[in-house]
């Protein structure tokens, strides 16, 4: 080879070589790609169902512990003052819930039949992911197939339990199977809301779900999903459990969990449910989403052979933080504040403090002011598989607000004689405090260190965002969605965000009705208003609640009319002004001739409208575009180009209100972000429990001999409807009407359901329905009517058969 080619050839090699590199620093971007924490949902004790509530509850050092709740019927019945005895809890507070009976099934589309066997922490769990995604502005429609995952922590599920352990087993059904498993608990949320990611329940005791949170970031940094749901879920049943733990001494008798004081002596027991949605950063920042914490690194493993099973190991505490914190790219000097594990045991906490002075304090190189650590089970006691979930969502408020609540009070007795305080870089503070500027970034890590012996550490951040420019759109009419299932929860909803609006800044209402139209999703239920003030909406709002009727049956506006004016300059000039007021209009336009006419029939289509045009020019007096929906007839363009925006906005209020099942998504105008903290879905719950046997013997749990309907002597078409339909009732366990416009699925249906329906009719007409017949599919009117002409012809064809009534 010449030299010519020798160079030629080591050109290329070091090109290669450069892509090589390239490459590398590509995967390891990916590999530890910061995530951000979008959405927030929860149930804690002390009636704690915002994360506003929360942070209320963190900042004044409330106390969330009360005694056992009369519902806990097993819990109290074991309860014997006076220290240990043989199969006696001597434990009578912790951090209760305050309701997990009630539960709306009917949103969900769960029948009550089905709700009753439910565990509380699935329907929990539903509640608070719904909430969490709705803070995030993300609209969940089943039928979308939503590439999110669902990543739960959950230890327990002995709710269920209360029918096996009768003497009389004929009220275990096929729900007693779904109702309390634990795979249940993240393939639930996914079915009901149609999510295509992976789920996946996680049960390592005491760190579950933040071993969760750990999966779920593994798996959006692998594009496994777009969206992620990490969760946890703990509520208290069984006595059996409680009654163990007091036998080894585990529990404090005062039921309340003291982290790091020298009054330790056991943990309290807690329950709770959180959901956090989360995204890589990359994809909420170009979504827009509401950014409230980022997370930088996690990591999780076991003790290994350590001085006993559930003993805490601490070199594998500090191995585990150090790991977080490798992935994390964060030095541990960096770091401001630790949300321990801290139960508040005299073994425990001196081991855990001694783990995070090795690396995050003493051994920290550099490290000038001292950690500030804390623990919320003094507050709320130990939640157990929840207890990381309850850890992240604090330290997650913490960084956003840029305060580090009170880790205790002076009340509260001295700290830990056996952790020396006086040789170790750590503080537990007294006092709220702002977050030490001498730190320069808002860094926080939590900790979970499970029974089991798996270890879990969390490293986050505070988010940053860039600052926007300074574009919107002018001060002007906005538009106001809200929906709802039924005619009280919408009331309910309107009171919520009328109370929300009396106190929003006027310049964040944009964001807050752009959040509101494309942030949830549309239901039957509507009301949509317009006006330029947060005031004026209020009140317009209060208004059109007041003079709310449900709406006779109908059908949903689904196409409009579009008719334009033969003059193109007028067209084209305030066609210009609406799209460039929605940008996002127009960028879903890029392949759109430029007609003025072709684009407003393809922005509307992105709206979801199916739209034909009609020749001849507009009717409305001034209007260059006009549409007609269902008998309305209104402008939708005129040559005033500044009323462009508003007239659109007039225009799909009308057609939100028609039932349209609209877009929103490009009715954003420039630089208009998302608000998470507005109100969710107002549930409308009712009892759904199951009693426990009485301590004395079991209970007898057979079924009612009254769930049976009865039907009219002669086949008449409408006797045999009756028939169904009070038959179905029984079967769902309804306490009303079932809606006979929704779907057999819509109604709560399975396909458990329709099977004792068949065997209902075979018992009582004495033939057989073939499934063929039975299409899930169609609303209950159609189905009755299909099926009692099916019985009707068929009885024909035998008439000596001897009927059961």
């Amino acid at each position: 080879m010449d030299s010519n080619e020798i160079r030629q050839l080591m050109e290329q090699q070091l090109a290669q070589s450069k892509r090589l590199k390239a490459r590398v620093r590509e995967l390891e971007a990916e590999r530890n790609e910061p995530l951000a924490v979008v959405g927030l949902g929860l149930r804690f004790p002390s009636a704690l169902t915002t994360p506003d509530a929360y942070w209320d509850f963190l900042m004044e050092g409330a106390d969330g512990t009360s005694e056992i709740p009369e519902d806990r019927t097993g819990l109290r019945s074991v309860y014997a003052p006076g220290g240990q005895q043989p199969g006696r809890s001597y434990v009578e507070r912790g951090g209760f819930l305050r309701d997990v009976s009630h539960f709306d099934a009917g949103f969900f589309g769960i029948s009550q039949r089905e709700a009753d066997a439910l565990d509380p922490q699935q329907r929990l769990l539903l509640e608070t992911s719904w909430e969490a995604m709705e803070r995030a502005g993300i609209a969940v429609r089943r039928q979308d197939r939503l590439n999110a995952g669902v990543f739960i922590g959950i230890m327990s599920a002995d709710y269920p339990d209360r029918l096996a352990h009768q003497a009389d087993k004929s009220g275990i059904d096929p729900y007693y199977g779904t109702g309390g498993g634990h795979s249940l608990a993240a393939g639930r949320i996914s079915y009901v809301m149609g999510l295509s990611g992976p789920a996946i329940s996680v049960d390592t005791a005491c760190s579950s779900s933040l071993v969760a949170l750990h999966t779920a970031a593994q798996s959006l940094r692998r594009g496994e999903c777009r969206y992620a749901l990490a969760g946890g879920a703990n509520v208290i049943f069984a006595p059996d459990l409680m009654v163990s733990l007091c036998q080894s001494k585990a529990l404090a008798p005062d039921g309340r969990s003291k982290p790091f004081l020298d009054s330790a002596d056991g943990y309290g027991r807690g329950e709770g449910v959180g959901v956090m949605v989360l995204m890589r950063l990359s994809d909420a920042e170009q979504e827009g989403r509401p950014v409230l914490a980022v997370l930088r690194g996690s990591a999780i493993n076991h003790d290994g052979a350590s001085s006993g099973l559930t003993v805490p190991n601490g070199p594998a505490q500090q191995e585990v933080i150090r790991a977080a914190l490798t992935e994390a790219g964060i030095a541990p000097e960096d770091v401001g504040y630790v949300e321990t594990h801290g139960t508040g045991t005299s073994l425990g906490d001196p081991i855990e403090a001694r783990a995070l002075d090795a690396v995050l304090g003493s051994g920290a190189p550099g490290r000038s002011t001292a950690l500030a650590i804390g623990s919320v089970k003094g507050r709320i006691g130990h939640l157990e598989s929840a207890a990381g979930m309850a850890a992240l969502i604090k330290v997650v408020l913490m960084l956003h607000h840029g305060r580090i609540p009170a880790a205790g009070s002076d009340t509260d007795g001295e700290l830990n004689h056996l952790i020396p305080w006086d040789r170790m870089k750590l503080s537990v503070g007294r006092e709220p405090s702002a977050w030490p500027e001498s730190y320069g970034r808002r860094i926080a890590g939590v900790s979970a260190f499970g029974m089991s012996g798996t270890n879990a550490h969390a490293v986050l951040e505070a988010y940053e965002a860039a600052p926007a420019d300074a574009v919107g759109r002018p001060a002007g009419t906005e538009l106001l969605t809200l929906s709802a299932k039924n005619p009280d929860s919408l009331k309910a909803l309107v009171d919520d965000t009328v109370a929300y609006l009396a106190r929003v800044d006027e310049h964040r209402l944009a964001e807050v009705c752009a959040t509101l139209r494309d942030g949830r999703v549309a239901f039957e239920h509507r009301i949509a208003v317009t006006a330029a003030t947060a005031g004026e909406l209020a009140e317009r709002l209060a208004e059109a609640a007041d003079a709310y009727t449900a709406p006779a049956a109908r059908q949903a506006v689904t196409e409009v009319t579009l008719r334009v004016t033969d003059d193109p300059a007028p067209l084209r000039k305030s066609a210009d002004a609406l799209l460039d007021a929605h940008p996002a209009l127009r960028q879903g336009l890029k392949k759109v001739p430029e007609r003025a006419a072709d684009q407003l029939t393809e922005a509307l289509k992105l709206l979801g409208l199916r739209v034909r045009t009609a020749d001849g020019a507009p009717r409305t007096a001034g209007a260059v575009a006009e549409l007609e929906w269902a008998g309305h007839v209104r402008p939708l363009l005129t040559e005033d180009t500044e009323a462009a925006a508003d007239l659109l906005y007039g225009v799909l209020a009308e057609l939100f209100d028609s039932g349209a099942n609209l877009r929103f998504e490009g009715v954003r105008p420039p630089g208009t972000g998302r608000s998470w903290d507005l109100p969710t879905y107002a549930f409308s719950r009712k009892r759904c429990w199951i009693d426990e046997p009485s301590v004395e013997g079991a209970a007898s749990g057979g079924q009612d001999d009254d769930q049976q309907a009865a039907a009219d002597a002669g086949l008449d078409r409408q006797g045999v409807i009756d028939f169904l339909d009070a038959e179905l009732r029984g079967v769902m366990h309804a306490d009303g009407p079932l809606d006979a416009d929704q779907t057999f699925l819509g109604a709560g249906g399975d396909s458990f359901t329709a099977m004792q329906l068949t065997i209902a009719i075979e018992d009582e007409y004495q033939i057989e329905v073939p499934m063929e017949e039975f299409d899930v599919e169609l609303t209950l009117t159609d189905l009755f009517d299909r099926l009692s002409g099916y019985i009707i012809r068929h009885r024909a064809a035998e008439p000596d058969k001897e009927l059961s009534i």
